[in-house]
């Protein structure tokens, strides 16, 4: 039986070994895009029940610990990936849930479900625009600016009755369609802000969620400077994330699980082990480096699959068990529900906040645009799964925007 210490080792010579094969075929110089080769480790098997894989479980005596979502709790703090008032209520029973997030499709969700809360949301958002915008008799060409403050006043209203439920933070998005307008992004933040604290809610406990572009980013840090904080979504690359951690971004989401399905589209693999899945990997290298140059950026993973394959029985949480410990993660209600199930034994620590920052092989290259686009260009996967994100929220808005317009009368 090896001591803590000697453990402690074992798995740093493991992880910088790890670390050195998979950054070495990065496809630029310096490193900046994430492309790992697939590992021909086998996979298959149950990979978390003992504590030789890092020395460190979750911190409690394992008979107070009733599950691995309370295990989990322990090291990472949660937060729920849901716009469904009942469900985030159950969940926050528990105790284990910190903060919330939402998207524009969580959000049209259950605009759309004919619950008589979420409609008179929507009625109020309605209200609440044509109220800022002269009593609704402005012409035709303004119609457009109340719809959008309807779709603002719509996420906010929801996350206001999240921000009853849960103790920390809400992330409400930003329209997806201003990703590439730096100031109409900072504008509708300012907005957005200042809903909430019309309804009495602390500009702390609110995240302003924007897609990692380079435009997103830069707004990011004009409000960062503001004491506003964001989040960077649809982060699918170390260059989104050294770029936002440089530009002061309080979290960042990257979305390991859409960085394995591009590996596996593009390799036909139909699995890996869970500590050699891309997406995993992925964002443990921008963990590391936010610790070895003392970056405050959260790390916040989200958008999960299973490393395994859908047919591994309990691969669902493969990737949220391979990043246990890493700062916060938002998982979805069928997720929280699995790990709920599990045993505590089966999460162990894999991010380190020590450990990985001595693994981390990533320069602190300061990125300006040039520099920044120049990498992008090289960064398929980013690119790609960036582009179809972008595309899925966009949808999502029209969605919502419709549903908006037929309660506009």
């Amino acid at each position: 039986r090896f001591s803590t210490d000697a453990l402690r080792l074992k798995r740093k010579k493991n992880a910088l070994s790890a670390s050195l094969l998979f950054a070495s075929v990065a496809q630029v110089s310096l490193a900046f895009t994430p492309s790992q080769q697939a590992s021909k480790a086998p996979f298959g098997t149950t990979l978390w029940s003992s504590t030789e894989a890092t020395g460190d479980t979750a911190n409690g005596d394992a008979a107070t610990v009733s599950s691995a979502l309370e295990a989990l709790s322990k090291m990472t703090t949660l937060s729920i990936d849901s716009s469904d008032l009942d469900v985030v209520e159950e969940f926050s029973k528990y105790g284990l849930i910190t903060d919330a997030t939402t998207n524009p499709l969580l959000v049209a969700q259950v605009a759309g479900q004919g619950d008589k809360r979420y409609e008179e949301m929507l009625f109020d958002a309605v209200m609440y625009a044509k109220e800022q915008r002269g009593g609704g008799d402005s012409p035709l060409p303004d119609f457009e600016p109340e719809l959008n403050i309807a779709m603002d006043k719509m996420a906010v209203n929801l996350g206001a009755k999240l921000l009853e439920m849960i103790p920390g933070r809400v992330s409400t998005e930003i329209d997806i369609r201003l990703s590439y307008d730096t100031d109409a992004t900072v504008e509708r933040a300012h907005r957005i802000i200042q809903m909430y604290q019309e309804m009495g809610i602390d500009k702390s406990r609110v995240l302003i969620k924007i897609a990692g572009t380079w435009e997103g980013i830069q707004a990011a840090k004009k409000l960062e400077k503001e004491g506003i904080n964001t989040n960077i979504t649809l982060v699918f690359s170390f260059l989104q994330a050294a770029a936002a951690a440089q530009a002061g971004a309080f979290l960042v989401s990257p979305f390991p699980g859409r960085v394995l399905d591009w590996h596996k589209s593009k390799n036909g693999r139909g699995g890996y082990h869970p500590s050699a899945d891309p997406g995993v990997l992925s964002v443990k290298r921008m963990y590391a480096y936010f610790r070895k140059y003392g970056y405050k950026t959260i790390c916040m993973p989200a958008s999960w699959r299973p490393s395994r394959g859908a047919a591994v029985e309990g691969s669902n949480v493969d990737e949220i068990l391979a990043l246990a410990g890493v700062d916060e993660m938002t998982i979805p209600p069928p997720l929280l529900e699995a790990l709920k199930e599990r045993s505590a034994g089966e999460v162990v620590r894999e991010c380190d906040t020590d450990l990985d920052a001595a693994t981390c092989c990533d320069p602190d290259y300061r990125l300006d645009e040039t520099t920044y686009r120049a990498y992008w260009e090289t960064d398929q996967c980013g690119k790609d799964k960036l582009e179809e994100g972008m595309k899925a929220f966009t949808q999502s808005t029209e969605e919502l925007r419709e549903l908006v317009i037929a309660n506009f009368g």
